[in-house]
This record gives structure tokens, C-alpha cells and sequence, in this order.
């Protein structure tokens, strides 16, 4: 059985080590995965992101355990969701509930149940004494019913809408990788039928005409806009940082508009 880990608690400290250990306390056959623990610290909808966007490359039956917590010890509550083959583990603040596409056809339960957590339980470490057990017990057989009472609902997030305006629109910045590249909310559905060779894409003062294909088109420190991995439109800068070499920041605007 494989768990994921999707975390934003980075290398330096032991939490996901010791995540990793309780782990195998419990079961250690369990095959754990590292998705990332790079997510920036609190940032609920690039935890999401990225957990929606890796789940389809691994097999069906997976755990995947996501803690991306500023809320830890408050009123939220701690999930199990199973959904299309595969179950999710984590808070309920959003941050599972991208990669749950059909919530009508997922079973969601509260990990209520202190048989399956560490005792005693922290109110600041549930990544430690809820969501690892969890994950390795239910990695052992355990059905999801027994970690607790059945819901009907989950916090969700909601990637912001792309305002159209004649043959144009305006998106924004929803997540920067570690190279800097800005992703945005344009996707590559929001482009079909326009005429991509002849749109500028806008950020801050930086002006890109045409969407290429990869980054290899534009030379050393030019700007790129692509349609990345994720299928979302992207700005980028060859072989330099496109978010040092703007500015922008999470919220800001990108506009798409037929070139002058």
C-alpha cells in the first residue's frame, strides 16, 4: 500500500520524519512517497493544487495524507475522504477538496475515533498523532467507518474565476514554483479558439506576444508564456526567475488580450 505525503512543513525540522516513523510503527510494510514538503508555509490552495495535480499518477488504492494546517488545534475537523478508488487524509480547510472532484460520490468520515490517533494528542502536531495513524492503519485493512462518524460535506476551495472581456481575459497568479515560473488560473480550455500566435499576455509592465510551445524558444532571460504541465498558462522566464524578475506575488493580475 502506498501513502503520500503532501506537507508544508519543509527539510529542516523532523515532522515529517516523524510522520514517516509513526508510519512505520504501525504498518512497516507501508510504501510512503514523498509528494512534497515544499509547499509554501500555510498556503492552502498550492497545498491543493498540487495534490489535485499528482494524484492521477499514482495507482489506484493510494493514501494521501495532506497537511497544510494553519488551523491545527481549532474547530476544523480532521478527514478521511474516499473518492473515485483512492482515500485523502487531512484538515478540513480545502486543501483535499480539489483533488475530490464528485463530492456526491465520495464518502467522507470525521477522524474522530481516539482508538486510531497517538496518545496523548497534541492540539499542534495532528500530522503526527491523527492524520499519520490514520493513514497507517487504514493502509493495514481498517474500514474507513471505524475512524469515526460519516459527514455529508467539506470545507472547499475554489480556484478563482477568469473574467472574459471580448477576445481577451484576466486571470491571476495562483501559485510560483521553487524556479520562480508563475502558474495562473488560465487554463488551457480558456484559450481554445483564440488566436494564440496574435495575443500579448500581460503581467505587471512585462509584455509576451504568442504562446509557445516549451521554454526553449525564447533566448537567455527572455520571457515565455506556455501551457505548463498542469495545463494551465504559465509565465517564465529562460533560464532566469520570473518572479524576481517582476515582482508578483499570489493575487496578481494577467491579462490576455489581442496584440497592438
Amino acid at each position: 500500500m502506498i501513502i503520500t505525503l503532501t506537507t508544508d512543513f519543509g527539510y529542516q525540522d523532523a515532522f515529517v520524519g516523524v510522520m514517516k516513523g509513526v508510519i512505520a510503527g504501525i504498518n512497516p510494510q507501508a510504501r510512503v512517497i514523498d509528494i512534497t514538503h515544499g509547499i509554501p508555509s500555510q498556503d492552502i490552495l498550492a497545498g491543493a493544487l498540487i495534490l489535485r495535480h499528482s494524484v492521477k499518477y499514482f495507482p489506484p488504492g493510494t493514501i494521501h495524507v495532506a497537511v497544510v494546517d494553519p488551523g491545527v488545534g481549532n474547530a476544523r475537523r480532521a478527514l478521511l475522504i474516499e473518492h473515485a478508488g483512492n482515500y485523502f487524509i487531512g484538515p478540513d480547510n480545502g486543501v483535499l477538496s480539489l483533488a475530490v472532484q464528485n463530492i456526491e460520490s465520495a464518502r467522507i468520515v470525521q477522524l474522530s475515533n481516539p482508538t486510531y490517533h497517538l496518545q496523548p494528542t497534541s492540539t499542534t502536531f495532528h500530522g503526527r498523532d491523527i492524520f499519520a495513524p490514520a493513514a497507517a492503519h487504514l493502509s493495514l485493512g481498517v474500514i474507513p467507518t471505524a475512524f469515526g462518524r460519516t459527514l455529508d460535506d467539506l470545507v472547499r476551495l475554489a480556484v478563482p474565476e477568469v473574467a472574459r472581456h471580448g477576445q481577451g481575459m484576466h486571470g491571476e497568479i495562483v501559485y510560483i514554483d521553487s524556479f520562480g515560473n508563475l502558474f495562473t488560473n488560465i487554463r488551457e480550455h480558456d484559450l481554445t479558439g483564440l488566436p494564440v500566435a496574435i495575443l500579448d499576455f500581460v503581467v505587471g509592465s512585462v509584455r509576451i506576444r504568442g504562446l509557445s510551445q516549451n521554454y526553449a524558444p525564447a533566448k537567455k532571460g527572455e520571457f515565455v508564456a506556455v501551457l505548463n504541465s498542469w495545463g494551465m498558462l504559465e509565465i517564465a522566464v529562460y533560464k532566469d526567475n520570473a518572479q524576481q524578475r517582476t515582482g508578483a506575488k499570489i493575487g496578481d493580475k494577467v491579462e490576455v488580450v489581442l496584440a497592438k
